[in-house]
């Protein structure tokens, strides 16, 4: 763990390393606040505009030569996180302190500006589940689901959610299963819903946000 990340020489180190002695060392670099770098041409072509920007850059770099130059079996990924705030809005943290005149602006309790991928994040964390858990995207019923550790949390926040989508994500057993709270199809869908995992998968920790 590096907490003065600077243009990642850190990060380069270790993948060099890894490829010398086909090991799978991890890292974890840290940069407190957004240190600008001094404007020219080239890295504003690279969409430089950051010390962290530059770092991203090198990993990249750095993994796409050792690719090149080698044949070494060794994971060149790497997950970049930027500290903001809750993805939730007031009402979801503290619905005493919100107003009953307010409540129309919260038919929705999770910020417009935010991602599926933003909520995923949050929920892995709130979850405990590791940031380098492996995640893919699968296709259920026409929704899209992530899968985190092999399905040990599915996450499903597309709108509209049929009790099919429901149930195909029942079926596969998660430790737990995640959807968005006004992300059921209709009335019926968020009635079943207890229901249908009690059916398919009683032990499946259910989280709704």
């Amino acid at each position: 763990m590096d907490f003065f990340a600077g243009s990642a020489t850190s990060a380069q180190s270790i993948l060099d390393l890894n490829s010398e002695m086909h090991m799978h060392r991890k890292f974890i670099l840290v940069q407190s606040g957004e240190e600008k770098i001094e404007k020219n041409q080239k890295a504003e072509l690279l969409g430089i505009k950051t010390i962290s920007d530059l770092a991203q850059v090198r990993i990249r770099r750095a993994g796409k030569k050792i690719k090149e130059e080698t044949a070494a079996d060794i994971d060149y990924g790497f997950r970049f996180f930027k500290v903001d705030s809750s993805n939730m809005k007031d009402v979801y943290h503290a619905p005493a302190d919100v107003e009953q005149l307010s409540l129309d602006c919260f038919e929705d309790n999770i910020k417009e500006d935010r991602t599926p991928e933003d909520l995923l994040i949050q929920v892995m964390l709130d979850l405990g589940i590791l940031l380098s858990s492996d995640i893919e995207t699968q296709e259920i019923a026409g929704k899209k689901v992530f899968s985190v550790a092999d399905d040990y949390l599915l996450a499903c926040f597309d709108k509209d959610v049929t009790e099919e989508t429901v149930i195909e994500i029942a079926k596969k057993k998660p430790f737990y299963a995640v959807f968005r709270d006004n992300s059921m199809a209709n009335d019926s869908v968020a009635a079943n819903f207890e229901q249908i995992f009690e059916t398919y998968s009683p032990e499946t920790v259910r989280k709704v946000l």
